[in-house]
């Protein structure tokens, strides 16, 4: 399976992503993500790199998100092929699936937030991703965590997982790209890595480097 998920907090103005699949390197393949643009989310049989790249450029000059992937997904041939998820800046959420998506396949949308998935062990796992975002407490990355966690238990993929990332972007704060590419517990080791990322000297260090906010940030860290 691959499952993603995307989601903007009102409270805090962050985006985050978050997903996982029984092949390799998730991040890389489905996550995209900019805090001027919103985040998507391209996987599929036949997964397209461009057409998170392609809908961000758009939502980034003003479009919204239902518009933005209907232009790309509609200028693409291979289409049916392919599944798409948006979150635009405005929190607005779109998404497409390819009438050859290997099933099961779905999406679900709330409130800023918005699921996909293929080659899932059935429908119950999309409800299981979402559901467990909406009843996970605390910051929006560790509720990301707590999403792929319920969709694995709901079921996953019959593959096994391999791999598994998240990403974060907002205007106060640096992005934050963690990617576990090959593991056989990638969501634990997702875990694992985030918690080294941010807690101890690197999140102290990454808290001096430029952002959206402040993109002349130049104070030395002192460690």
């Amino acid at each position: 399976m691959t499952i993603s998920i995307l989601a903007f907090d009102e409270k805090t103005g962050a985006y985050g992503g978050a997903a996982t699949t029984g092949s390799l390197c998730v991040g890389g393949w489905v996550l995209r993500g900019d805090a001027r643009a919103g985040l998507t989310a391209s996987q599929g049989s036949l997964p397209s790199t461009m057409w998170g790249g392609d809908v961000l450029e758009l939502m980034h000059g003003g479009m919204a998100a239902e518009s933005a992937v209907q232009a790309v997904v509609m200028a693409d041939t291979g289409r049916a092929e392919r599944q798409l998820s948006a979150l635009d800046p405005g929190g607005q959420t779109a998404t497409f699936t390819g009438d050859n998506s290997l099933p099961t396949a779905g999406t679900r949308q709330a409130r800023h937030v918005v699921v996909a998935g293929n080659l899932l062990a059935s429908e119950a796992v999309l409800d299981a991703c979402i559901d467990g975002f909406a009843a996970a407490a605390g910051p929006l990355d560790l509720r990301l965590l707590a999403a792929l966690d319920a969709a694995d238990r709901a079921g996953g993929d019959s593959r096994g997982l391999l791999s598994a990332a998240l990403l974060m972007v907002a205007r106060d704060s640096a992005p934050l790209s963690l990617r576990i590419d090959h593991s056989d517990t990638p969501l634990e080791a997702l875990t694992t890595l985030h918690r080294h990322a941010t807690t101890g000297d690197y999140a102290r260090w990454a808290a001096h480097v430029p952002t959206l906010d402040d993109p002349q940030a130049a104070t030395p860290f002192p460690g």
